[in-house]
């Protein structure tokens, strides 16, 4: 990875040592490895020839300690009760976990003996974390951990997985907080890499209403094709090589700033919604274009916002693709800029507060998806890349319930965040524009069209993943909230 030192910012404080972060004020450390959603698939296990497609996909557990949390998986072995093995072996997949907290992404589609299984193993090349804070100099900086050596990875299933039917679906989700272990982001102390993972198995059909891992949210990717004939198009997922995922619109399908499938063409980027399918397609109920004149995007947390007369902002980008990816800068001038809202959130105007999204109002914390033109476009003084549209998009938010209410339809959850949360964790920054009231809480928004998936009830005292728009409202943090999981210890 690379390392590059914002100019607005004060310094780097660099690190190497296995095991131990890089530390550096916040740069180009993006994940950049080669990924594929293919899979070839052997087995030593004697069969009587019945066997199932299995569509694995990636999903993580985590409260809000890390920004990013990469995983070079080499295969993925099943056991089954007899203690014969198949493996699953993904190729060349670099994966990204933090932006599918409480979510799935499609991974690899396999065909494999039918069977009782009762463990699992995996094999890692690598993997590393990124954590991000600010120094008491003020200098904005990122902990990136990672191995000097492959990481060992244990994989554990809640129960034996019956493998049967003609298709069913494997979560292989990320358990965050046992796989990094440190005593504190900024560095200079013990740490270690362990990927943990819980395997469970999911239905799969071809509506995914209520499913958390058969259901499609928000995943970001650029067209590589389209069959008008076929009725599909093909989309290339970030940081991936040669890895795509067909997508099939329907008669239902809502089209955001496009008309219709004839609008897409290849290298059109897309925010998509749908149910994944037993062939491990994709039934599109939602398809975004936000910028049909991009070259370039990039996805994650706002981390820096400029004055009005310094339209400097700076992002982490979890996810980007484009002319200029892999390395791409985090640093745009927005003060040309059209804002959006995700389109994924079809009750924002039946909300108790106004949910808007400016440029008065962008706050550290917020998930955005920024657009511009290729990078050679910029603007002085600090020839930043100018962004052409920055989309407000859902993220996931782990905190504990301290009080409720109602509001209209809504029931109103006032929750608080971890130190470590970036809402609270970034307010602190010298030249701060959009001060909030109070960084470390949040008014969570709740209605009917909430899928509700946690098991443990919404009481004072529950800690709770939410996901949904965060809305900077007058110095108040508000989110409108899509769907709800159970939450991870702070």
């Amino acid at each position: 990875m690379t390392q590059r030192s914002s100019l607005h910012l004060h310094h780097a404080l660099l690190l190497r040592t296995a095991s131990l972060p890089i530390l550096t004020v916040l740069g180009g450390i993006a994940g950049c490895g080669p990924g594929s959603y293919t899979s070839t698939t052997t087995s030593t296990m004697t069969t009587n020839g019945t066997t199932t497609q299995v569509t694995v996909v990636t999903s993580s557990t985590a409260n809000d300690q890390l920004s990013q949390y990469y995983i070079q998986l080499q295969s993925l072995t099943l056991t089954n009760q007899s203690g014969k093995t198949i493996t699953l072996q993904p190729a060349q997949q670099r994966s990204e976990y933090i932006h599918v907290n409480g979510a799935a992404e499609p991974l690899l589609v396999a065909t494999i003996p039918q069977g009782v299984y009762t463990a699992a193993s995996a094999q890692v090349a690598g993997a590393d974390y990124t954590c991000i804070y600010v120094q008491s100099t003020g200098s904005l900086t990122t902990a990136d951990y990672y191995n000097g050596v492959p990481p060992t990875a244990t994989v554990s299933l809640p129960a034996p997985i019956t493998v049967t039917g003609a298709s069913m679906g494997l979560a292989l989700d990320l358990l965050v907080s046992p796989s990094a272990a440190y005593s504190n982001c900024s560095g200079g102390s013990p740490s270690s890499i362990a990927p943990t993972f819980n395997l469970r198995p999911f239905a799969l059909s071809s509506q995914q209403s209520s499913a958390q891992y058969g259901r499609v949210l928000s995943l970001d990717g650029q067209v590589t094709s389209v069959d008008a004939n076929a009725g599909e198009f093909q989309v290339a997922l970030p940081q991936t090589t040669g890895g795509t995922v067909s997508a099939h619109p329907s008669s239902s399908t809502s089209w955001q700033g496009i008309a219709n499938l004839a609008g897409l063409t290849a290298g059109s980027f897309v925010d998509l919604d749908g149910a994944l399918q037993p062939d491990g397609s994709v039934v599109v109920t939602r398809v975004a274009v936000m910028d049909p004149a991009a070259v370039n995007v990039q996805r994650g947390p706002i981390v820096y916002v400029g004055s009005s007369t310094y339209t400097e902002l700076e992002m982490f980008p979890r996810q980007g693709q484009g002319k200029d990816q892999p390395g791409a800068g985090e640093r745009f001038n927005f003060a040309a800029a059209a804002y959006r809202l995700s389109g994924q959130f079809a009750n924002l105007q039946s909300l108790p507060f106004t949910p808007a999204f400016n440029a008065t109002n962008l706050v550290p914390g917020q998930e955005v998806y920024i657009s511009s033109p290729a990078f050679n476009t910029v603007a002085p003084p600090d020839y930043l890349a100018m962004a052409t549209t920055i989309t407000l998009m859902p993220q996931t938010v782990d905190g504990t319930i301290v009080a409720s209410s109602s509001s209209g339809t809504f029931n109103v959850y006032t929750v608080s965040l971890a130190t470590y949360d970036l809402f609270q964790s970034l307010a602190i920054q010298p030249g701060y524009t959009t001060p909030l009231a109070n960084p470390g809480q949040l008014q969570v928004y709740v209605d009917s069209s909430t899928r509700m998936l946690n098991s443990a009830p919404l009481v004072a005292g529950a800690t709770v993943r939410f996901y949904g728009l965060v809305f900077n409202d007058n110095g108040t943090l508000r989110m409108d909230c899509a769907q709800i999981t159970d939450g991870v210890p702070e």
